[in-house]
């Protein structure tokens, strides 16, 4: 096979790839680092009918999903069957966070990276489950950062409601905003795992080249450590709305024990004049 076509899907925050493999008869105790490779054995048994060789499906567990050479009419009864475990897949728009990519052999070829294909001399085993790791934390960064958008829109409208005086912004809201950026901080650091790398990197050299050199490639680096600098913004930035809800709630407090202070004085005089 001189061509391998992938196509990635980031579908949900996280998958439990044990259940997973569990319900594919598969004997195997899966950890965060590895992804589920559901092989055309595996297949078949899912789809009720006979799968070519080499047409696999890559499950990982930050939620994005990896299809190897698998037609297009795999993809939805796929995202259906894993929808019966992860009720907050959304079917319909799957689609919405995704990348396609090639791998190709050409032989006495120099090694060639773009955005939308990989050029190799000599196919190696690891070459399918690097790229595969690769354009799968891309489009899970993807659908991360969309999700940090909506969170700094949110707080935008927290800093529109400041800038007008409106300064009653309860703690509720501002722990639910806070909540979101914690969520969005597990997401990327727990479960993304930008920063770890394959097993197979740290024992054969050429497999720790070509995924340093798809992770510049792709910038996972640098978008990580973009989110992160947005996400300690955010936390600085509503600790300020924290420290101001506070003090306003403390100035409010002072002012409810002057009045009643005021009040009692007015009784005594009031019984006094009596």
């Amino acid at each position: 096979m001189d061509k391998m076509i992938f196509k990635a899907y980031a579908v949900t925050n996280e998958i439990d790839l044990n259940k997973i493999a569990a319900k594919c008869n598969i004997p195997k105790k899966y950890t965060w680092e590895e992804p589920l490779i559901l092989n055309e054995n595996v297949l078949s048994s899912i789809f009720n009918k006979d799968i070519p060789e080499g047409q696999k499906i890559l499950v990982f567990s930050f939620g994005s999903i990896v299809f190897m050479n698998c037609p297009s009419e795999y993809e939805k009864p796929f995202i259906e069957y894993l929808k019966k475990e992860k009720s907050d897949i959304d079917v319909e728009n799957y689609k919405k966070y995704s990348d396609d990519y090639e791998l190709q052999m050409t032989e006495n070829a120099e090694i060639e990276l773009t955005d939308s294909y990989l050029t190799v001399p000599k196919f190696e085993v690891f070459h399918p489950e690097l790229v595969s790791t690769v354009i799968a934390k891309s489009v899970a960064l993807e659908k991360t950062e969309e999700h940090l958008s909506t969170i700094l829109d949110k707080l935008e409208g927290m800093i529109d409601k400041l800038e007008k005086g409106k300064l009653n912004i309860g703690n509720k809201e501002i722990a639910k905003t806070t909540s979101k950026i914690v969520r969005h901080e597990y997401n990327t650091i727990a479960y993304i795992m930008i920063l770890d790398k394959p097993d197979i990197t740290w024992t054969n050299s050429d497999a720790k080249y070509l995924y340093d050199m798809m992770s510049e490639f792709f910038e996972l680096n640098d978008r990580y450590i973009t989110l992160k600098e947005k996400t300690d913004i955010l936390n600085n930035v509503l600790s300020g709305f924290s420290s101001i809800s506070h003090s306003i709630r403390g100035l409010f407090v002072e002012w409810v024990i002057v009045i009643l202070i005021f009040v009692e004085i007015i009784l005594m005089l009031a019984d006094l004049l009596k």
